[in-house]
């Protein structure tokens, strides 16, 4: 239900990986491995010396230098939008709203999430099985979706706790008036280890 692509986002988290990996494992090399620190030196004062040589080839007007110095700041400066792009298209999806109607001259209805996080818990209080439960809305390409998450307690069952989120859901779509796609859930953490268990595992 996010806009986030994962593909991408893991694509690029594996090569600013490698490259930190390949960037340590050079730096560890060149402080421990005798005469790695002599060979990168060498490396570094051959690429500095192309860098100036080419540099030296197209001459700028005025205060530019050279135009490679122009060109490398420019792919700099588009590098640097494209990252700032990047970053802005993250996430989202996320909306406080889960459902809204307009009736012309009458106004407009919007039910917020918090209003069905309330009722939930409302309806989840007097119910042992389930330790912690939240609400979210999102917004997907086919609208508005609600997501469930129920925090279980040690030994309940799964098909229990199934049927009461169906349950819930039956009575979101009530209060609604028409049915709305969610996702639910289930999930147990740390807490639900020491929380104790109501049955035999």
């Amino acid at each position: 239900m996010r806009r986030t692509n994962r593909a991408v986002n893991r694509i690029l988290l594996t090569i600013v990986g490698l490259a930190i990996l390949g960037a340590g494992a050079a730096l560890i090399a060149a402080g421990t491995l005798p005469g790695a620190s002599d060979t990168w030196w060498a490396i570094g004062s051959n690429l500095t010396d192309q860098a100036r040589s080419l540099a030296g080839n197209a001459p700028g007007p005025g205060p530019v230098r050279s135009w490679w110095l122009a060109a490398g700041i420019a792919v700099l400066l588009l590098a640097a939008a494209l990252s700032a792009a990047w970053l802005a298209s993250q996430g989202g999806g996320r909306t406080p709203r889960l459902a809204e109607e307009s009736d012309g001259t009458h106004g407009r209805t919007v039910v917020d999430v918090g209003l069905i996080s309330a009722a939930v818990h409302e309806a989840l209080k007097g119910n042992k099985d389930v330790l912690s439960a939240s609400v979210s809305a999102w917004e997907s390409r086919s609208g508005t979706a609600l997501r469930l998450r129920m925090q279980a307690r040690k030994g309940t069952s799964p098909r229990e706790l199934a049927d009461t989120a169906e349950e819930l859901v039956q009575g979101i779509d009530a209060w609604l008036g028409h049915p709305i796609p969610v996702l639910v859930r289930i999930t147990s953490g740390a807490r639900s280890r020491v929380s104790g268990s109501r049955r035999a595992r």
